[in-house]
C-alpha cells in the first residue's frame, strides 16, 4: 500500500499506457484485416501509425474537456440563484418546510471542486504524457521480442512452453476484448446521453457526456452516478424541474436498455466483477491515487481477475471477485 502510494508518479502513468497499448493492438488487428496493409505494410509501420491515431483522438477529447470545465468553473457563480429558487420550488411542491434541507444540500454538492479535481487529473496525464509514450515505445518494442525469451525460458521444456503461451493469450485477448467492448458499449451510453444533454440544453454537454462514458466502465454503481450528476447540475444550472427529468429519466433509461439489452449480448457472462468488489476497489483505489485511482479501479481488478482465472493456484480466488463465479 505504502509503495502504490509513493510509487504512483509511476505506477499511474504505466497504468494507463497499458490500457493505451491495448487499445492501439486493438486499431492495428482492425486495420491489419485490410488485405493490401496485411501484406504490404510492415508490423513497425502499423504500430506508429495505430499510435498516431489513439493519440490524435485523446489529444483531441483533452484539448475539449479541459475547455468544457474551464468553461464550467467560470459560469457556476450564475447558477447560485438557482438553488434558492429550486429549493424554494420543491418546498411549495411538497408542503413541507424542507426549503433550508434542499438548500443546504444543493449548495454543499460543490460542483466546483469535482470540476477542478477532474481539471487536476487531466493536468496530471498531460504533465507525463512523456513518461506514457515512453512506457508504450517500450511496450510496443517488448510485444515483438517477449515471444522469443519465452522461447529461451522454456528452451528445455516443449510443453511448459506451449502452456504459458496459450495462458498469456488468453489474458491477452480477454483485457483486449473487455477494454475494447467496454469502451464501445461506454461509448454508446455517451453518444445518446450527448444527444439528450444537447436537446436539454446544458452547458458543456461533451464533458458530461464524457462522464457518462467514463462511469459506464464502473458496474453497479457507474450508470447510477452517470445519471445523477448531470442531472443535479441540470437542476442547479436551469432552476426548474422539467429539464432535471428529461435528463434524469433519459440517461437512466438509455442505461438500462444497453446495460440489460446490449451488454449482455456483446460481453456475454465474462469480465463480470461482483458489486461489492466494485464498491471495495473504488475505495481502496480512490483513496490511494485520488479520482484517477476511482476510474481505473474498475479495468486494475478485472485484470486481476482475468490473470487470476488462468492458473489453478489461483482460480478460486477470481471466482469469489467475480459476479456470478463464471470466468
Amino acid at each position: 500500500m505504502i509503495l502504490l502510494i509513493h510509487a504512483q508518479s509511476i505506477l499511474i502513468p504505466f497504468v494507463i499506457a497499458l490500457m493505451i497499448w491495448f487499445l492501439i493492438k486493438k486499431v492495428r488487428n482492425l486495420v491489419d484485416k485490410i488485405g493490401f496493409i496485411h501484406r504490404y505494410i510492415p508490423r513497425w509501420l502499423k504500430n506508429i501509425l495505430a499510435t498516431a491515431f489513439v493519440f490524435s483522438v485523446l489529444t483531441v477529447v483533452v484539448r475539449i474537456l479541459i475547455g468544457n470545465i474551464e468553461s464550467l468553473v467560470g459560469k457556476y457563480e450564475d447558477y447560485a440563484p438557482n438553488i434558492q429558487i429550486v429549493a424554494a420550488k420543491v418546498n411549495e411542491l411538497m408542503q413541507i418546510d424542507v426549503e433550508e434541507e434542499i438548500y443546504n444540500f444543493l449548495k454543499e454538492f460543490d460542483f466546483t471542486s469535482i470540476l477542478e479535481s477532474f481539471l487536476n487529473s487531466l493536468s496530471y496525464l498531460i504533465s507525463n504524457t512523456m513518461l506514457i509514450v515512453l512506457y508504450l515505445i517500450f511496450m510496443l518494442l517488448e510485444e515483438a521480442l517477449f515471444s522469443e525469451k519465452l522461447k529461451v525460458i522454456f528452451s528445455r521444456n516443449e510443453k511448459e512452453l506451449s502452456d504459458y503461451t496459450q495462458i498469456l493469450r488468453k489474458i491477452d485477448k480477454s483485457m483486449g476484448r473487455y477494454v475494447s467492448l467496454k469502451s464501445l458499449i461506454a461509448f454508446m451510453n455517451a453518444s445518446l446521453a450527448f444527444v439528450i444533454l444537447l436537446i436539454v440544453g446544458i452547458d458543456a454537454p461533451i464533458f458530461w457526456a464524457f462522464i457518462v462514458f467514463m462511469f459506464n466502465f464502473i458496474p453497479s454503481i457507474g450508470p447510477v452516478l452517470a445519471t445523477v450528476f448531470p442531472s443535479l447540475f441540470c437542476l442547479i444550472q436551469f432552476g426548474e424541474f422539467v429539464p432535471f427529468l428529461i435528463v434524469f429519466f433519459g440517461i437512466g433509461t438509455v442505461g438500462v436498455l444497453i446495460s440489460s439489452l446490449v451488454e449482455p449480448r456483446l460481453m456475454g457472462n465474462t469480465l463480470n466483477i461482483s458489486p461489492l468488489v466494485t464498491i471495495l476497489a473504488l475505495a481502496i483505489w480512490g483513496s490511494i491515487w485520488g479520482i484517477l485511482g476511482a476510474l481505473l479501479s474498475v479495468p486494475i481488478t478485472v485484470a486481476m481477475i482475468i490473470i487470476l482465472a488462468q492458473f489453478p493456484q489461483t482460480k478460486n480466488l477470481a471466482i469469489l471477485l467475480s459476479e456470478k463465479g463464471k470466468i
